[in-house]
């Protein structure tokens, strides 16, 4: 009898070969002093969890972390222990988050045709959220994650209001984060050497006036950032646990 494949499968048979880049080299300024990548949750570093989910992806082939200098030797030792054969290199990161992710960028396998970037404390990603950016990423050259925004949201200056956007056109973009090689390395280079600022890599594709597709976020694909987020981690994998 002929396996039944599943879509993840059937694409992962014939793909552009993806490289994910981690960004992982923050301070940890609004933990209070905790190193939120290596916090463990549920008994598991936040960054292992991160790098397994990507790792389980049949799309992503290969993956780089980018992090802080003194991180490397205990993060390539973690990969080791926990079997994540995946993770190819680990690099030291600039002095801010566009720069790691351009030092990251030139890490990746020179084969990689897709690069997804994923923040190290999203952990809670999922194997339909992944599949559908990057096969996404694949058709249009650039693609997100995002939810559609819940709360109102005030343009103020200030402290004064000023306006209210239409909230069904607002959205939270998450991560990965996924484009053409080419496109993002080009686009990374031009918003530094034009002094863009950047927020996100998507921004910097925008800023040359290029599309970035939306695809289906998740409220679970959170980034942990506070000591909250840290509790609500918990929950999060305790109800993935039942």
């Amino acid at each position: 009898m002929a396996e039944i494949l599943t879509e993840g499968q059937k694409a992962a048979l014939v793909h552009p070969y993806c490289s994910a880049v981690v960004p992982a080299a923050g301070s940890a300024s609004r933990m209070k002093g905790i190193d939120k990548i290596l916090a463990q949750m549920g008994g598991m570093p936040i960054l292992i969890r991160t790098l397994k989910a990507l790792q389980e992806c049949p799309l992503v082939d290969e993956i780089v972390v980018v992090t802080r200098e003194d991180l490397i030797l205990p993060i390539g030792k973690l990969a080791r222990e926990y079997g994540l054969e995946k993770v190819k290199n680990v690099v030291c990161g600039g002095s801010d988050r566009a720069e790691s992710v351009s030092l990251g960028l030139k890490a990746v396998s020179e084969q990689a045709e897709l690069v997804a970037i994923h923040d190290g404390a999203r952990p809670f990603v999922s194997q339909a959220l992944l599949n559908e950016v990057v096969t996404t990423a694949a058709k249009t050259h650039a693609a997100a994650p995002a939810i559609p925004v819940i709360d109102t949201i005030k343009v103020a200056h200030n402290g004064i209001i000023e306006s209210t956007p239409d909230r069904s056109t607002l959205y939270a973009v998450q991560t990965p984060q996924v484009f053409d090689k080419a496109l993002i390395v080009d686009a990374l280079d031009k918003a530094r050497k034009l002094g863009i600022p950047l927020t996100d890599d998507c921004s910097a594709v925008e800023a040359l006036g290029l599309p970035v597709t939306l695809t289906t976020g998740s409220r679970e694909n959170m980034k942990i950032t506070t000591p909250i987020d840290m509790a609500m981690g918990e929950v999060i994998l305790c109800q993935q646990q039942h």
